[in-house]
């Protein structure tokens, strides 16, 4: 069975006016009404999945990243790396993710947005404090429509 893959490019780290960018944006965004997002947490196996689901129209100004992820984006999306252009996301996309980033998501359809990597926290909390340490802004504190799996794998 043949199947169309999406060749996606790489989200490389980005250098410190990219990420003072984004920031200058988040607290523009901060002084809006924020759309309350959805989460799912996953720990299991070493691993710790977190994904978001971000409605069409609506601009995500993401935390600062500090390891390594993969990211699995379904649905469609500008994505601000530090380039010129934003990366354009269509359909289903697997990329790996380096450290140090701090993106900005604009949603041109609903979508799904996970990034998974290896963990040894036990807690979400554990999890997202390793991710960042921005953990007190993220979307999951913020607005608690939290779904939580822990299965001590």
């Amino acid at each position: 069975m043949a199947h169309d893959l999406i060749a996606a490019p790489a989200v490389p780290a980005m250098d410190a006016h990219a990420i003072a960018m984004v920031r200058e944006l988040q607290a523009q965004l901060e002084t809006l009404p924020q759309v309350p997002v959805r989460m799912h947490h996953v720990l299991h196996g070493g691993m710790y999945a977190r994904t978001c689901y971000i409605p069409a129209g609506h601009l995500l100004a993401c935390c600062l990243v500090r390891v390594p992820t993969i990211v699995v984006l379904a649905g469609s999306a500008n994505v601000y790396v530090g380039k010129d252009e934003p990366l354009r996301l269509e359909g289903y996309s697997v990329l790996p993710a380096s450290a140090g980033r701090k993106q900005a998501f604009l949603s041109v359809t609903d979508f799904a947005l996970t990034m998974f990597y290896a963990t040894k926290a036990k807690t979400v909390a554990e999890a997202e404090d390793e991710l960042t340490g921005e953990s007190e802004m993220l979307a999951s504190r913020r607005d608690k429509l939290n779904t939580v799996i822990i299965t001590g794998e």
